[in-house]
This record gives C-alpha cells, sequence and structure tokens, in this order.
C-alpha cells in the first residue's frame, strides 16, 4: 500500500490544512457539549463584541470628568458608580475591555510563533542548536516571569507597547520548552521518516511535517497562559507601567482605588471584578481545549 497519499506533498498542504480546519469544527463542537467551556467561551465572545463596540455600548465618555458627581455609589444612573474625578465606572470598563483584549493577542501573537519556532527548531535539529536554545530559554525562565516584565518595562519607559514587549520577552519560553517535547515525539514517528524518505527537504519536514503536530498543545498552553497575561498587564498598569491615564487600564484603576477601598469600595472592586471574571473565563476555555485536543490528558 503506497504512503504517499499521507504525506503533505505539493498540494498535499491543502490537504494539511482541511485536516486542521476540520479539527477545530469538531473541536467546537465538542466544545458546545462542555458546559463550564461553553460558558467561558461565550463570556470571551462577549467581551470581544464589548471590545469591538465600546464607544456605542459605554453610556458615558470613559475620559470625562464631572466632579459634583465624584464618587456615587452604584446607582441606575452609574451602574458601577464613578471615580474620584466622577468619570462612570462601567464606562470605563467597557473602555478598558479593549485594552485587555488588545494586550492579550498582540501577546499571543508575539508569544505563539516564536516559542513555537524556538521549540520545534530546538527538537528536530538537536545537538548544539538545541543546546544553545535551551540554554537561553532556561536563563529566561530563572527569572520570575512578573519581575523579569517589571524590569523590561521599567527600564524601557511606562506605555502600553512596552508593557506588551515586556511580557512578551517573559512568555514565550514556556512555548517554547512544550514546542520542543512534542517535536521530540514527532520526529521520531514513521510519519516524518516517510516523508524524508520520499525526498523532503529539512525546511519542509520541519514546518510542514513537525510544527503542525506541535500547534494544538501550543494553543492549548497559549490559552492557559492568557490569564496570567491578563494578571502580568494588570500588575504593570497598577505600578503605572502599563497603558497611561487617562486610558481606563483595569490595572491602573485598581490602583487608583486603592486610597478609596474602605469608604468607596467599588471604586477598585469593580475593575478587579472585571479581571477575575475575564481570567476565569480564558481558564474555563483553556481546559476545556485541553480535553479537547490533548488525547494524553485525563480528566480528574
Amino acid at each position: 500500500m503506497s504512503n504517499v497519499e499521507t504525506l503533505p506533498g505539493r498540494g498535499g498542504f491543502g490537504r494539511l490544512f482541511g485536516r486542521m480546519t476540520t479539527t477545530v469544527r469538531l473541536s467546537l463542537s465538542k466544545l458546545s457539549r462542555e458546559p463550564l467551556g461553553m460558558l467561558g467561551f461565550i463570556v470571551l465572545a462577549l467581551l470581544i463584541v464589548i471590545a469591538i463596540f465600546a464607544p456605542w455600548i459605554a453610556p458615558y465618555s470613559p475620559t470625562a470628568q464631572n466632579l459634583p458627581n465624584a464618587l456615587q455609589a452604584p446607582s441606575w444612573t452609574h451602574w458601577a458608580g464613578t471615580d474620584e474625578f466622577g468619570r462612570d465606572i462601567l464606562s470605563r470598563l467597557i473602555h478598558g475591555t479593549r485594552i485587555t483584549i488588545q494586550t492579550v493577542l498582540a501577546v499571543t501573537l508575539i508569544v505563539g510563533p516564536v516559542g513555537l519556532i524556538v521549540g520545534v527548531v530546538a527538537g528536530f535539529v538537536g545537538g548544539r542548536t538545541d543546546a544553545i536554545l535551551m540554554r537561553a530559554t532556561d536563563i529566561v525562565l530563572s527569572f520570575p516571569s512578573l519581575i523579569l516584565a517589571l524590569a523590561f518595562a521599567a527600564a524601557m519607559g511606562a506605555g502600553l507597547q512596552t508593557a506588551i514587549i515586556a511580557i512578551s520577552l517573559t512568555g514565550w519560553p514556556p512555548i517554547a520548552r512544550l514546542a520542543r517535547a512534542e517535536a521530540l515525539v514527532v520526529r521520531n514517528t514513521d510519519y516524518v521518516a516517510a516523508a524524508r524518505l520520499y525526498g523532503a527537504s529539512p525546511l519542509r519536514v520541519l514546518f510542514l511535517y513537525i510544527a503542525p503536530m506541535c500547534i494544538p498543545s501550543v494553543v492549548v498552553r497559549l490559552t492557559l497562559n492568557m490569564a496570567g497575561i491578563i494578571l502580568t498587564a494588570a500588575a504593570l498598569g497598577f505600578l503605572g507601567l502599563g497603558a497611561q491615564p487617562p486610558a481606563p487600564e483595569w490595572g491602573a484603576m485598581i490602583s487608583n482605588g486603592r486610597k478609596f477601598m474602605l469608604d468607596y469600595w467599588w471604586v477598585a472592586v469593580m475593575p478587579g471584578l472585571a479581571i477575575l471574571i475575564t481570567s476565569l473565563a480564558f481558564n474555563l476555555v483553556g481546559d476545556a481545549l485541553r480535553d479537547l485536543l490533548d488525547p494524553r490528558h485525563v480528566r480528574s
């Protein structure tokens, strides 16, 4: 029996893409039968809609000050209350959703490809290349990610772009180690051996045969890491190293509200709840994806 049909050669890339598309479609179908995962997915979809349509959803301007209405408790007029400048907290949370989603997506789009490429190259090539790449990874992992991100952000200056770069610089090593572990397994399979036998170049084997097999595990890890990205971004904002005022960044809102915590609890609690709900939603989706895409994982 010929093995040619199983190999994504010329035109086989389309078949590979088709199989990946089918996998995604089946995963979404299975996700609909996971109550907690589906709940997280719905919350994330709602947050994305809020981020896109924030200017039309928010009842007030997120930066307009109204000092006579400062520090008002939650009411029908201001559902989440107002801050010390009379700004509507709900409107600021809605616009802050855009900042949070933007940060998560930007970091993920940087960390995912970088970690995947470093990991699969190290696992596939091996030898000195593997040793050099993994030692660099170990050096970054030897520092607490939050402390390292704070150091990078402080050195490069405050701002949202700086926060994204700082989080990305500390976020790729776990992805690289995971991708390397997957590549070490995949490179010894009959599937890859057959590709080499039929004359596939090393680059072709790397990017068409090994990397796609590592993507599901990387996607799961990225989804689970998104909660950590949100918390790290909030920590940078809390310390004044993230998005700068008057941008409604959730961490900065908590920082501004902490001095009113005893008498005007809503100023700090509302953005804290937003961070909690968003992080929990990402974790629920990540757990569900792990169950669906990783056949080796056994639900406890």
